[in-house]
């Protein structure tokens, strides 16, 4: 009798806990996307009476802890721009309040406000040279040149914009000043954008003969040949 009366309780308890996730849910859900709360409650199979009860009840210390926590993720993560997941909020969070917060209860907190870290797309990894395009390093780290159009360094840089959106920059640098030979910029980092470039070079020092270094300098040995 007594097990029985202990595990009536326990499930009574459970079932609380259970309804108390869905009001915050519907709260939280309310007050971030103002839906209406009978549509809510339909959703989540609940009277509305009792929703309304709930929150009417006296707000825990701990509840309104919650809430705050809540207020400075949805700014966290506005402020930058949904990248950030349950650790890193946890981090900053822990920075703000100078309290030690646990990891699971911003998760948790983040499920009930429905807030999700934006996935961001991993880099491409460039494919490994093979033995037939790897060049004798000329330069040996040798970042100086006694003339103009004796050394020139070339390399691609990738630019972000917009939203999303990638540009490349491929440019030329002359090791006896550092000024910029010749640059070009475009959306696709391939051989024409290296080639372009180091046309523009070419007609920019007619007649020289420079050594060109790059780290990934097969589109500039495929030009040269």
């Amino acid at each position: 009798m007594i097990k029985k009366i202990e595990r009536t309780r326990r499930e009574a308890i459970l079932s609380q806990i259970r309804h108390e996730k869905i009001y915050v849910a519907i709260q939280t859900v309310q007050r971030l996307n103002h839906f209406s709360v009978k549509l809510l409650c339909q959703i989540a199979e609940i009277s509305r009476s009792s929703y309304y009860k709930w929150l009417k009840r006296r707000i825990s210390p701990h509840e309104q802890e919650n809430q705050q926590l809540i207020k400075s993720m949805i700014l966290l993560y506005k402020k930058f721009e949904g990248i950030y997941g349950y650790r890193q909020l946890t981090i900053n969070l822990r920075r703000q309040t100078g309290q030690l917060i646990n990891h699971k209860r911003i998760y948790r907190l983040m499920k009930l406000a429905r807030i999700q870290a934006v996935i961001r797309r991993k880099k491409k990894k460039y494919v490994k040279s093979t033995p037939q395009q790897v060049a004798e390093n000329l330069l040996n780290r040798k970042f100086t040149a006694e003339r103009s159009n004796e050394k020139w360094l070339t390399d691609v840089t990738e630019l972000k914009y917009g939203n999303g959106q990638k540009a490349y920059l491929s440019a030329i640098l002359d090791l006896h000043d550092k000024a910029i030979v010749a640059y070009v910029l475009g959306h696709s980092n391939n051989n024409s954008l290296v080639f372009q470039t180091l046309d523009l070079a070419l007609q920019a020092a007619p007649g020289s003969t420079p050594m060109i270094h790059s780290d990934r300098g097969f589109q500039v040995r495929q030009e040269v040949a």
